[in-house]
C-alpha cells in the first residue's frame, strides 16, 4: 500500500499525515482524525451526507481521495462551532426544526453554509439549488429551507 504525505489545513489546523494513495476524504476525516460529523451515506456521491467545504467550495468526501487535496484547506461541520457555541446556521436548524434523525444535517448544513458565505441573501430557490445535492428522508425539505431562511436573516456575528 503506497503512502504518501499530505499536507493539508483542516479546521484551521495544519497538519502532515501520511495518506494511503487511495484513502477517501471521509476516511482520513473520520479514521484518522476523529471528525465524525460528515456521515457516511451512500459511499458513491449521491446523497451528500459526507459534505465539507474544501477552498470554501462543498465537495463529498465519499468520493473525493485525500491526496487529492494536498494544499488544500478543509472545513468540516466541527469548524463551524466556536467555543461551544453553535454557529448561526447550527442555531437555526435547532430553532426551526430543519432536523429529523440529523444523520443528513452535518452535509446540509456545510452546503448552505457555503451558499450564505458566497451569497448572504439567497433566495428559496438559491436554497433550492444549493441543497439539491443533499438528500434527506426524513423531512419535506420545508423546515430545512426555514432554517437557511432563518441563518440568511440573522445577524453575521456569532
Amino acid at each position: 500500500m503506497a503512502k504518501r504525505l499530505l499536507r493539508i489545513t483542516v479546521n484551521g489546523r495544519g497538519r502532515e499525515d501520511a495518506v494511503a494513495d487511495h484513502a477517501l476524504l471521509i476516511d482520513y476525516l473520520r479514521e484518522d482524525l476523529g471528525l465524525t460529523g460528515a456521515k457516511r451515506g451512500c459511499d458513491g456521491g449521491e446523497c451528500g451526507a459526507c459534505t465539507v467545504l474544501i477552498d470554501g467550495e462543498p465537495r463529498l468526501a465519499c468520493i473525493t481521495l485525500a491526496v487529492r487535496c494536498e494544499g488544500s484547506h478543509v472545513e468540516t461541520i466541527e469548524a463551524l462551532a466556536a467555543n461551544g457555541r453553535m454557529n448561526r446556521l447550527q442555531q437555526a436548524f435547532h430553532e426551526k426544526l430543519g432536523t429529523q434523525c440529523g444523520f443528513c444535517t452535518p452535509g446540509m448544513i456545510m452546503a448552505a453554509e457555503a451558499l450564505l458565505r458566497r451569497n448572504p441573501l439567497p433566495s428559496e430557490a438559491q436554497i433550492r439549488e444549493a441543497l439539491s445535492g443533499n438528500l434527506c428522508r426524513c423531512t419535506g425539505y420545508v423546515k430545512i429551507i426555514e432554517s437557511v431562511q432563518a441563518a440568511s436573516a440573522a445577524p453575521a456575528a456569532e
